[in-house]
């Protein structure tokens, strides 16, 4: 699949580091290194503006090695950009750690990866069909 970007940034475009690879890296694009403070959070742009066939989606997602290691995650994981979308990529990191994280420019801050979506039809009915968990919701299932 083809995909027509505009990259702003003095960056390379994403890719995909192996044959196997389901996400490819999002890079900061600042003008100044910025720090996140604990429990602080900000949009990051990357330079890099898209335009995804109809029926697809780019999902912003956490990198885990950012995630595990220094406490930075993708606040609303995943974040979705829509095929009408032709605005920059901008990448909402928090800073889940006790300690100041600072961001520089060209560092690898999130994953980006496309993915095929369906449209749903509500159909209103007056009962759903049962099924053995029923109305059973968080943590019903009895997994421990």
């Amino acid at each position: 699949m083809n995909i027509r970007i505009i990259n702003k940034s003095n960056h390379p475009l994403p890719h995909y580091e192996t044959e196997a690879s389901a996400g490819m890296d999002l890079r900061a694009n600042l003008s100044e290194e910025r720090t996140l403070k604990p429990l602080e959070r900000s949009i990051v742009g990357t330079g890099l503006f898209i335009e995804l066939p109809i029926g697809y989606e780019a999902q912003v997602r956490p990198r885990s090695g950012l995630a595990a290691k220094k406490g930075i995650t993708v606040l609303n994981a995943p974040g979705t950009i829509d095929a009408d979308y032709r605005g920059e990529i901008g990448v909402i990191l928090v800073n889940l750690s006790n300690e100041d994280f600072v961001i520089q420019n060209g560092e690898r801050i999130a994953q980006l990866v496309i993915a095929k979506h369906d449209r749903a039809e509500w159909v209103a009915v007056e009962e759903l069909s049962e099924t053995i968990r029923g109305e059973g919701g968080f943590g019903s299932t009895g997994t421990k």
